[in-house]
């Protein structure tokens, strides 16, 4: 009974008043009414950040459309440590097709014997790796990575036409049930796929109890940076952290309550700020943005094209900034923003680590150097 839920709300900024100092505090959040426009000061002497993950920040992706960075992109602008953005693990395999989003196709298809193709028909993952389609996931997904730069198709294909029609319906049900609403038969025709980012190791540096570098703010699940995954996440790991430290943070704000003088806190202020009459730009820079982060800052990176990905996004972010702060914020408005601040921290990481670690692979430096075996930190305020 002593739970209120706030449905259509989106949060907007942390309230840390003092966030250009070293003493940070979080005292709450702003949040945005979707249904009416207003926004909303909600105070708290503890807030959580359980936003999730970031992957809409690129062309494909298996998370759904809320996957946009909003957690990791306002801890950022508060001050909070991040860490580790430019490991970004990659599915080799989602179904490419237009009328389907975010639709895994699971490895186990190539555990039961699909080969995967070019669009000319060849078998090409023998040129990669001894094991061929059995390779590990992000060796697969550099691979087609490298098969689509290399010819300028869009997507690669999945062919198990070789194997029996009954065995495939009877142990792929859900594959075949999709793949056949838009009209695709796997038994007789290859599954059209393309890599799509997946998982994202990086996030809000927090302690073993979920705790960030700003008192008061906790970050539980994709959206933190805890460390057990490394460089490359291991499947299903991120379950059992997140309901560990779920546990493990709830523990400690009980144990450990603490008073919060919400005096400095202070309202929204809309200002001068107008309602937008040219939400095309919204669209046009958010594909411009997944589109070069796929292209430059995807499965395979190099200091050239992390250069140009930087360029770019300079540009991207100087308008999305004069369009913020002229226009009424709406919801599309503040995952744009969240998204280009999360694209300006992958790119800066990625370009730090110069080696190639788990799911960060660079053509200039492809051997790991111990040098670089520590955590790639930024900060907004540079402490």
């Amino acid at each position: 009974e002593s739970v209120k839920i706030y449905e259509n709300y989106m949060a907007v900024n942390l309230i840390v008043p003092n966030k250009e100092t070293v003493d940070r505090v979080c005292k709450g959040v702003h949040a945005l009414d979707k249904k009416t426009g207003e926004i909303h000061t909600f105070t708290a002497p503890v807030t959580v950040l359980a936003t999730g993950g970031l992957g809409k920040v690129y062309l494909y992706t298996s998370n759904p459309d809320v996957a946009t960075g909003d957690g990791v992109a306002m801890g950022y602008r508060a001050g909070a440590k991040v860490a580790n953005m430019e490991f970004f693990q990659f599915h080799p395999t989602i179904l490419y097709h237009p009328n389907v989003k975010s639709e895994l196709i699971s490895e186990a298809v190539r555990g039961e014997g699909g080969i995967l193709r070019d669009l000319r028909g060849v078998a090409f993952m023998e040129k990669y790796h001894p094991m061929k389609d059995l390779a590990p996931r992000d060796v697969v997904a550099r691979a087609i990575d490298d098969v689509l730069k290399r010819t300028g198709d869009d997507h690669v294909l999945l062919d198990i036409t070789h194997l029996d029609s009954g065995f495939i319906k009877e142990t792929f049900p859900n594959i075949y049930r999709t793949c056949k609403n838009v009209g695709i038969d796997i038994c007789i025709e290859p599954i059209p796929v393309v890599p799509g980012a997946h998982y994202a190791c990086g996030g809000l540096q927090v302690d073993t109890f979920g705790h960030t570098s700003i008192s008061g703010l906790f970050a539980i699940g994709e959206v933190a940076c805890t460390g057990l995954h490394g460089a490359n996440r291991l499947a299903s790991n991120s379950l059992l952290e997140g309901l560990v430290f779920a546990y493990r943070a709830a523990m400690w704000v009980l144990e450990n309550k603490t008073s919060v003088d919400f005096d400095d806190v202070d309202d929204w202020i809309v200002g001068e700020a107008i309602p937008s009459d040219e939400n095309v730009v919204v669209s046009q820079d958010w594909d411009e943005l997944r589109r070069y982060m796929w292209n430059y800052v995807g499965i395979v990176r190099s200091d050239k094209r992390l250069a140009r990905a930087r360029k770019r996004h300079d540009m991207l972010q100087n308008e999305i900034a004069e369009y913020y702060w002229k226009y009424v914020i709406t919801s599309d408005l503040l995952e744009l923003r969240n998204i280009s601040t999360v694209a300006h921290l992958i790119i800066e990481c990625a370009s730090m680590r110069k080696e190639s670690r788990g799911l960060h692979y660079t053509s200039d430096y492809k051997e790991e150097r111990d040098e670089f075996k520590k955590d790639t930190v930024l900060s907004r305020y540079n402490d």
